[in-house]
């Protein structure tokens, strides 16, 4: 009788647990912000021109079904050059902004880094994006030279 019992508890707790598993709804295994996209060889010659630095981005993409502010969020590399959204920059469900190495005016669809010098590794990198509070939210790595971009 007592390993019948058991037997049906733990038939039960299987049951039950296995029917959690599958009710878990798939968005929570998203992260909300992805990276989608990292161009890591801008195209042409690496010179440091405006274009060439800006044609070197990441692009991350709001995956839930509300606007996420991104007011104190960081994306960096391996290397540890960190770009920080400032101000209360709101990115809309499903919409995505690109983040440009170089200059240029901020607007609500591409942000600037602002930086003279190339940032993403052609060989080998990882781009690291970090809520306020300093939690992982997404990473996207690669390890050697391919088509110059990655999609994550």
């Amino acid at each position: 009788m007592t390993r019948r019992l058991i037997g049906i508890v733990a038939a039960f707790t299987l049951a039950v647990g296995g029917s959690l598993a599958v009710a878990a709804p798939a968005q929570a295994a998203t992260p909300a912000i992805e990276i989608t996209k990292v161009y890591y060889d801008s195209p042409g010659a690496d010179n440091r021109s405006k274009a060439s630095l800006n044609a070197e981005y990441v692009k991350l993409t709001n995956r839930r079904a509300r606007t996420i502010n991104l007011k104190n969020w960081t994306l960096r590399d391996k290397a540890n050059h960190v770009y920080t959204f400032t101000g209360n920059f709101k990115l809309a469900k499903g919409k995505s902004v690109v983040i440009r190495t170089g200059k240029g005016t901020n607007t609500t669809r591409t942000r600037y880094w602002g930086s003279g010098n190339y940032i993403w590794n052609n060989t080998g990198d990882t781009a690291y994006l970090r809520n306020a509070s300093g939690k992982l939210i997404d990473k996207c790595s690669w390890k050697k030279k391919g088509k110059g971009y990655t999609t994550c």
